[in-house]
């Protein structure tokens, strides 16, 4: 369903839509001005790019993609789930484009050092992306739903399966951050069992 500019500012639930995506854009924007500044734009436009990815392929929602997938909606009225298939894709070739070509990009930050570790660490780490990839379709069915209705009674998907929803984030969440917090640990040779 093609979705024309205008509308998305009249109904409540499309403004909610518009609003994460102007502010995850900001956000996306204030961060490659930040590293353009301190690594340079050329070093900067890949290491936003390989931020970028790491929040596509390791966080368990979808707002890093949403920066395609929204426009790609709203353009075209292609469904966010197929797009951020195309997502996932971008996400994996630039990774693969850089371990092949500058490792060293992945040395430049804390997110991407860890980052590293995970894409270099198939066990157990590539698990962080599995779950990643479950919550992130998770959500990005629920944020074409909210594109597909009008008003905020109309929500009837979402409402009906939010408790669940928000269950399976947590536990996602809860697992990554031990997951995370494991690997600091052992990093810094501490071991409490």
């Amino acid at each position: 369903m093609h979705i024309p500019v205008k509308h998305l500012h009249g109904h409540e639930t499309k403004r909610e839509v518009l609003l994460r995506f102007l502010v995850v854009l900001a956000i996306f924007l204030a961060y490659f001005a930040y590293v353009a500044h301190r690594f340079g734009v050329g070093h900067g436009i890949w290491i936003t790019l390989l931020t970028w990815s790491f929040f596509v392929l390791c966080t368990p929602i979808a707002d890093a993609g949403f920066l395609l997938d929204f426009p790609i909606r709203v353009v075209t009225g292609i469904r966010m789930v197929k797009s951020e298939a195309i997502v996932w894709l971008i996400a994996i070739a630039i990774n693969v484009f850089t371990l092949l070509t500058n490792p060293g990009l992945y040395e430049k930050t804390i997110i991407l050092s860890v980052f590293y570790h995970i894409l270099t660490n198939p066990v157990p780490y590539w698990l962080i992306i599995l779950l990643s990839f479950a919550g992130t379709f998770l959500s990005i069915y629920f944020g074409d739903e909210l594109l597909d209705v009008v008003y905020h009674h109309e929500r009837a998907k979402y409402l009906l399966h939010r408790d669940k929803y928000k269950l399976i984030a947590f536990v996602i969440i809860f697992f990554l951050t031990l997951v995370i917090y494991k690997y600091f640990l052992d990093e810094f040779g501490i071991h409490l069992f």
